[in-house]
């Protein structure tokens, strides 16, 4: 078998243990048109590739991409960066993405799939146990914060299970967690997705301190801000408030 070294400045830490594979892959059973975002060596592209109508791999590494080639004669594999690739112009049908995240990277992953929403049915990722958390957090925890809100407002978010250290290789300093995302039935909330996203990260960039302060450069009307809602954190609404606050907020524009 031929052997790929790592490359730190890539975030590879390639999942060597085939039973997780097994497991994540699980997540994927029904599943069709499926897109896995830097596959390495084909870890888990081994378990979901049989009997999918279609499957597309995104990996940056060219070596991987020459390895992967040579094994995989009848699938799409694209040799380039997630974060330059406009994910809704890969299939013209829906379809699903997996992918064992580069922990540098996830972020700006879960962002280029919320400007996907309406095209992705399905998400598994596995990420840094920390942003798992995160992603999944509900209102009133530490851990709640911009992304919680924008992908629980339009996917159904479960936190699978943990993944450890040993079953990478390189093994990472931390704990990895497998969250999968399935897209539910919000599509018009009243508010375009980019003013949704405004109004959180207002919302958000002073945590500790209420609405009524964190959003005080939108120079909101008095009477509107003294209502019940603005003496509380951002982190103590739920999915809803939001919704109701963005749409509140754009009448008033």
């Amino acid at each position: 078998m031929i052997k790929i070294q790592t490359k730190k400045k890539l975030g590879q830490h390639f999942l060597i243990n085939e039973t997780t594979a097994k497991l994540i892959s699980n997540t994927f059973n029904g599943r069709n048109n499926i897109l896995e975002i830097g596959p390495g060596m084909g870890v888990l592209t081994k378990y979901i590739h049989k009997n999918r109508s279609k499957i597309i791999l995104i990996e940056i590494d060219l070596e991987c991409v020459n390895y992967l080639n040579k094994i995989y004669k009848n699938i799409k594999i694209i040799h380039g960066d997630i974060l330059k690739i406009k994910l809704e112009n890969l299939f013209k049908e829906n379809f699903s993405v997996i992918s064992n995240l580069p922990y540098n990277i996830s972020s700006q992953v879960f962002f280029k799939i919320l400007e996907s929403r309406d095209k992705i049915d399905h998400f598994t990722f596995m990420v840094q146990k920390e942003v798992g958390e995160r992603i999944c957090s509900k209102s009133g925890k530490k851990s709640y914060g911009i992304l919680s809100v924008l992908i629980q407002i339009y996917f159904d978010m479960e936190y699978v299970f943990d993944v450890k250290p040993e079953d990478f290789n390189p093994p990472p300093r931390v704990i990895s967690s497998v969250i999968k995302g399935v897209r539910n039935k919000r599509s018009d909330i009243g508010v375009s997705y980019s003013f949704l996203k405004s109004i959180v990260k207002n919302s958000f960039q002073n945590r500790r301190k209420t609405l009524r302060n964190s959003l005080k450069n939108l120079n909101l009307p008095q009477d509107f801000t003294s209502k019940k809602i603005f003496s509380k954190r951002a982190e103590q609404l739920v999915l809803n408030d939001f919704i109701w606050l963005s749409n509140e907020i754009k009448l008033l524009q």
